[in-house]
């Protein structure tokens, strides 16, 4: 729970809002993932990413993949696969030094929910994850096509709605997408360097 102290608490009071948000609270938050969270995280092709490093610097970053490759161990354990991608390792990096996470994944789609989950992340290379997590994960890595670098492993400590009335519904169009190619033109990677070619 949200203690007294928090900004959070404190614009709050300020703002004339702690009604509302108790209510809020009392109805919204969750320490676990119910059914629905769970049907939509395994439907979503993306989520957002929020880490930050010991010293509170922040990254968000997007994360693909193919419906249901973020995997639900359980209500409290979620993961998934860190694919090959540019080396950099910036979210992976602060996750080392600071575990704390936050996810959003919004369904664009159809409801247009968005569902925040945060909590605190580990990774681990396929081959050493904890055998809890790595048997139900074992099918999920012979089917993946691509190379997977690390896993990443979240337990939850809060989950909680994100309302659909300011999402825009979407409408999804075909792209081929060549999973884990090195291609500069697929990756689009000089779009910011230079005004490289993009698909």
């Amino acid at each position: 729970m949200t203690s007294e102290e928090s900004g959070e608490r404190q614009l709050q009071r300020e703002m004339e809002s702690t009604k509302r948000a108790d209510r809020f609270y009392d109805r919204q938050m969750r320490d676990s993932l119910n059914e629905r969270m769970i049907a939509l995280v395994q439907q979503q092709e993306m989520f957002f990413m929020a880490t930050a490093d010991a010293a509170g610097n922040c990254d968000c970053s997007p994360r693909f993949g193919e419906p249901g490759f973020v995997h639900v161990i359980n209500s409290t354990t979620l993961a998934y696969p860190e694919y090959r991608g540019n080396g950099v390792f910036a979210s992976l990096g602060n996750i080392m030094e600071n575990p704390h996470i936050g996810l959003v994944f919004v369904d664009f789609f159809n409801s247009t929910v968005g569902l925040h989950v945060n909590g605190k992340a580990h990774s681990w290379r396929p081959g050493a994850l904890p055998q809890a997590i790595a048997a139900p994960l074992k099918e999920l890595e012979s089917e993946d096509p691509r190379l997977i670098e690390r896993w990443v492993v979240v337990t939850v400590e809060e989950a909680y709605i994100h309302c659909s009335k300011h999402v825009p519904r979407l409408e999804k169009l075909r792209k081929p997408i060549a999973w884990g190619t090195d291609d500069p033109v697929a990756k689009s990677n000089d779009y910011f360097a230079g005004g490289g070619e993009t698909r």
